[in-house]
């Protein structure tokens, strides 16, 4: 079977080099380093490193963060020439709004207004706004590879045909937690970034933004092609690489099978080559064992820095000058390259025809990326239809305030609420000393549920893949990690705090322990966070093979959580999440589910659009036993507006659960309502206390819905097959 193509349209770059293609062409030809002392922000100690910067100085009086202003600007250059709003967003980042954030912090700012702009999931919905985009904005948090797991990403859920048209793509501005984070570390070159060169000693900390449209559609003139992806975990270390680079050679392998390629039919490869010791030799050691002959290859972060989550965004954009401008872009920085590296980079620009391009993004917890773009016109290789969206559920796991699972159930069968938080000796309890020592709330409450979720399996077959949602990341780090700098004037830097503050930090924390190397994804969806994640899944678990964990949680922080989460009051904290142990064999599964509906931007007939999605309002009223609603505290006006426009369409009441009510106001409490779901349809009944009502005896072909509501409208459905 012939699969479409997937094209990139067009591209949007800005980054240290310059705004736009033509820049950046000019200074990758010109092997401009771009790096200088940083004067984004005042240091209070200590002569400024040399980063990669985009720009004058941060305005504290502009109306959005730095990395919003970024991201739109990548975004316009993108969608220029489309006069058609994308159906999906899908952008990378790592620290959101944290730039602004660390400003408000320091002045003390208590008004949670100002602090809007913060979550990750905050810069995807501008964009989608921005693009006037109705469909799903979708936020992966993968550290450095995020940027080309969002257009991965992007690649797969086109592929499935509901989708023409996704912009994809990756984001980070500098800020004070990444610039004294990875100084912390000792992964900073104060001579400035000298990729594969033998006198190596660290990266540049680097900013900027760039965006692909995609389309299924081929457009008169289209930049390149977007022929494979490839996805891997190292599961070895939460910042360094395998030493032999296991990990990245799994994910090329995977790039070029997914592309129908050999390792021959590469013209060029854009390493990953960040400039430390160990990540250069390790990705070294991956290539010299896939290819038997090396293409030309490089690295272009000794002239732009590493920008972090957009890093594999913008080099994805240098790849496809590569194969359109017939450019091979040098390493700059790169005097004396290493010889234990076997072999020697493109030290300078050079022009050579280019049809096929291997591009490599690799981050902290071995969250490994690769795509493969070709020239335009460039045909993909037939392959199998994508597997359905249905995840068979063979195990679960919860936590909430009530504690595990089994007691969570024992209270809301009573009608008793479960919203709270569980001791953190209680936590910490379920695990052992040494894997808890140097993590925090939210990696312990994450490895819980997956050690639960996997007890539950009584399989023997170890999890292969990770998919999680977190509304927020790892607040106690990021907290603890900023506030020690500002105490210590900048002194004394947390590493330990760094690595934990990462969002993927506790799915990292979870492929170790599992030695889970397949995809490894994180999303930062705020109240949808679950969602996404389960859309994650669901786009990319092949139809056969090992099985992966699903999670979703987070936590909750005495100061940051009432400041950023709107629906939190304060002294009213709550926390916890879900898992689900998921593969496609429905033999023996518990539960069927996959998310059917994701709608964005509070339109008016998303409440159809949904109907529409589960098959009409006949199909919804006779396979429609209860309805789970999750409506955010701060979006109780909206919610209960799109509740009352849904039931007016089907034209009859159905039994309610306001599932909040019980598990308390955090991000991922639909990962909670998601595993109720599943143990209800398990049992074949949901209980009367939760609908206010009789109990309710599910018969076969019955689904349950979990809703989300308010900013977006999403349908999750759980049935036993």
């Amino acid at each position: 079977m012939t699969r479409k193509a997937v094209h990139i349209a067009a591209a949007g770059i800005v980054s240290p080099l310059g705004s736009g293609l033509a820049a950046t062409e000019a200074a990758l030809r010109a092997n401009r380093s771009a790096l200088a002392p940083l004067t984004i922000f005042p240091l209070l100690q200590q002569a400024p490193l040399l980063v990669g910067q985009i720009g004058e100085p941060d305005r504290p009086d502009a109306p959005l963060p730095r990395a919003h202003r970024l991201a739109r600007e990548a975004a316009r250059m993108a969608m220029a020439g489309c006069p058609d709003p994308p159906d999906a967003i899908v952008l990378g980042c790592t620290t959101g709004g944290i730039l602004t954030t660390e400003r408000l912090l320091r002045e003390g700012e208590r008004n949670r207004d100002a602090y809007r702009a913060h979550g990750l999931l905050s810069l995807a919905e501008d964009i989608a706004t921005l693009c006037r985009c109705t469909g799903p904005a979708l936020t992966v948090s993968t550290a450095c590879s995020s940027g080309a797991v969002a257009i991965a990403l992007a690649l797969n859920l086109l592929r499935t045909g509901r989708m023409r048209r996704i912009l994809a793509g990756g984001v980070d501005s500098l800020s004070r937690l990444t610039y004294f984070g990875f100084h912390s570390l000792q992964l900073v070159d104060r001579n400035g970034c000298r990729p594969l060169d033998t006198d190596r000693q660290g990266l540049a900390v680097a900013e900027g933004a760039a965006m692909l449209l995609l389309t299924t559609e081929r457009p008169e003139r289209p930049l390149a092609t977007l022929l494979g992806a490839g996805f891997s975990c190292d599961a070895h270390h939460p910042t360094a690489p395998h030493p032999e680079g296991k990990g990245a050679r799994a994910a090329m392998l995977a790039a070029l099978k997914d592309a129908g390629l050999a390792p021959d039919a590469v013209d060029y490869i854009n390493l990953h080559g960040t400039g430390t010791p160990d990540n250069d030799l390790a990705e070294a050691r991956a290539i010299a064992s896939l290819f038997p002959t090396l293409p030309p290859l490089s690295s272009i972060k000794g002239a732009t820095g590493h920008s972090l989550a957009a890093s594999g965004a913008i080099e994805a954009v240098v790849s496809c000058l590569a194969v359109s401008r017939g450019l091979v872009p040098g390493t700059v920085g790169c005097r004396r390259p290493d010889p234990a590296l076997g072999y020697t980079p493109q030290k300078a620009c050079t022009e050579r025809p280019v049809t096929t391009v291997l591009s490599n993004s690799f981050g902290f917890g071995g969250n490994n990326g690769c795509l493969v773009i070709g020239r335009p016109g460039s045909e993909p290789p037939g392959r199998p239809p994508p597997p359905d969206d249905w995840l068979a559920i063979h195990a679960s796991a919860c936590l909430t305030g009530a504690g595990l699972l089994q007691p969570t159930l024992e209270r809301l069968c009573l009608g008793l609420p479960v919203a709270g938080q569980l001791a953190p000796e209680q936590v910490a309890g379920y695990l052992p000393a040494k894997l808890v020592r140097r993590i925090k709330r939210l990696a312990r409450l994450t490895l819980l549920l997956a050690d639960e979720a996997c007890a539950d399996a009584a399989s023997a077959e170890r999890p292969d893949a990770v998919f999680m949602g977190t509304g927020w990341g790892a607040l106690s780090e990021t907290w603890d990690f900023l506030h020690r700098l500002t105490e210590s004037a900048e002194r004394f830097p947390s590493p330990t705090d760094f690595v934990g503050s990462v969002h993927n930090s506790p799915a990292g924390q979870v492929a170790m322990r599992y030695n889970a190397t397949g995809a490894n994804l994180t999303a930062s969806g705020g109240d949808y966070s679950f969602e996404q994640a389960l859309l994650a899944a669901q786009t990319l678990l092949p139809a056969s093979g090992r099985p992966a964990l699903l999670l979703g949680g987070d936590e909750g922080h005495a100061q940051f959580s009432p400041l950023l989460d709107p629906s939190v009051a304060a002294g009213a904290l709550a926390d916890g999440g879900g898992a689900l142990y998921v593969n496609r064999n429905r033999e023996r599964a518990r539960c069927l589910t996959r998310l059917a509906f994701y709608g964005r931007g509070g339109g008016s007939d998303l409440p159809e659009q949904m109907i529409a999605a589960l098959g009409g309002p006949a199909t919804f009223r006779q396979r429609t036993a209860a309805v789970f609603v999750g409506v955010p505290a701060a979006q109780q006006a909206e919610g209960n507006r799109q509740l009352t426009r849904l039931f007016d369409l089907i034209g009859k009441p159905l039994p309610i659960c306001r599932y909040r009510e019980f598990t308390g106001e955090f991000a991922s409490a639909s990962a909670v309502a998601a595993v109720l779901a599943s143990a209800f349809v398990e049992a074949g009944r949901v209980p009367g206390a939760l609908v206010g009502g009789d109990d309710i005896v599910l018969h076969p072909g019955d689904r349950l819905l979990v809703l989300g509501t308010g900013q977006c409208l999403t349908a999750m459905e759980f049935f036993r097959p």
